[in-house]
């Protein structure tokens, strides 16, 4: 698949226009939400979900998340249990997506849920809501990356990995958050987190009343961003270092005694040790090492505790055997 990639300031006039154009024909757009840039195409439309396979060459048994514009379009394909309705009517729009049951009468290509009889949803903010909006039906968006690769949180990220492969990228600026949304399943034992982001799974089982689960690590893929390696940069990544050695780049986490003049290169999630700081800057920090001639990396340890969790599970990936 080969394509100039255009790519168009969000506040320029029209596009968002030449987005939905786009959408609507078949074809690939790149769009951020408050979390990441999503890889967008219509669920509904099976060439454009295979070709978001495609561009990525992501294994077709992973799940994509479908976002809507509404708790009201998310009724049209899933079925929402009391207990979902209090986490959507509370955190939607926002960075939480909920795996559902699948409507019967839903019109959403198979790739899109790998033939599972559940569905992952989510009411975003930013364009890619507007663009399910304006379309009036759920937008397929993973990561607008290579499949394993880092996550973008910004339009120069995505052209990183999809140059030429997609048709547009609408460019908006860097993102808030940072982090891929989290999200929360459904079982016969109650409420699950199949992965952290940027809500803690504190905030999310206080809001329902009860705790929420972690998943059983061989679990079945059953929602996207499960994958064991995910998010690798080129070189191998050490975590929970002390400090660098003479060829590892440095990732540093607080106040930080190494000088980038000790290791290769180095950079700081937060220098305060502010955790919402440091999530929001993980995947650029990633990013920014991300190149064929470096070749080991070394990260400083973050605490586990709230938005901490989340970052650990996206370096524990990144770190993870390839």
């Amino acid at each position: 698949m080969t394509q100039t990639t255009r790519r168009l300031p969000l506040d320029e006039p029209g596009a968002l226009d030449e987005a939905v154009r786009i959408l609507r024909g078949g074809g690939l757009v790149a769009a951020h939400t408050e979390t990441v840039y999503g890889l967008c195409g219509d669920a509904t439309n099976g060439e454009a979900v295979a070709g978001i396979f495609e561009a990525k060459g992501r294994p077709s048994f992973n799940p994509l998340i479908c976002h809507v514009a509404s708790l009201e379009m998310a009724g049209r394909i899933a079925v929402l249990s009391p207990e979902a309705l209090i986490l959507a009517e509370r955190f939607w729009p926002g960075p939480l997506t909920l795996v559902l049951p699948m409507r019967p009468e839903a019109s959403l290509h198979p790739l899109v849920t790998a033939g599972l009889p559940t569905v992952a949803v989510r009411v975003p903010r930013g364009p890619l809501r507007e663009l399910a909006d304006r379309m009036d039906r759920p937008i397929a968006a993973p990561s607008a990356n290579r499949s394993g690769r880092i996550s973008p949180t910004t339009a120069e990220h995505v052209l990183r990995t999809l140059d030429s492969r997609i048709a547009l990228v609408l460019d908006g600026g860097a993102t808030s958050h940072g982090l891929e949304s989290a999200i929360v399943g459904f079982g016969p034992e109650g409420p699950v987190l199949l992965r952290p982001g940027p809500i803690e799974v504190e905030k999310l089982s206080a809001v329902l009343g009860c705790e929420i689960r972690g998943r059983v690590s061989n679990a079945v893929l059953n929602a996207p961003g499960q994958m064991t390696s995910h998010y690798a940069p080129h070189g191998a990544v050490r975590l929970d270092a002390e400090r660098p050695q003479s060829d590892e780049c440095w990732i540093g986490f607080g106040p930080d005694p190494v000088e980038a003049a000790a290791c290769a290169s180095a950079t700081n999630l937060s220098p305060r040790g502010d955790l919402r700081e440091a999530a929001a800057n993980l995947f650029a920090a990633l990013n920014r090492f991300d190149d064929p001639d470096i070749p080991r990396i070394a990260v400083a340890s973050i605490p586990h505790v709230g938005l901490g969790h989340a970052i650990n599970d996206r370096l524990r990936r990144a770190a993870a055997d390839r």
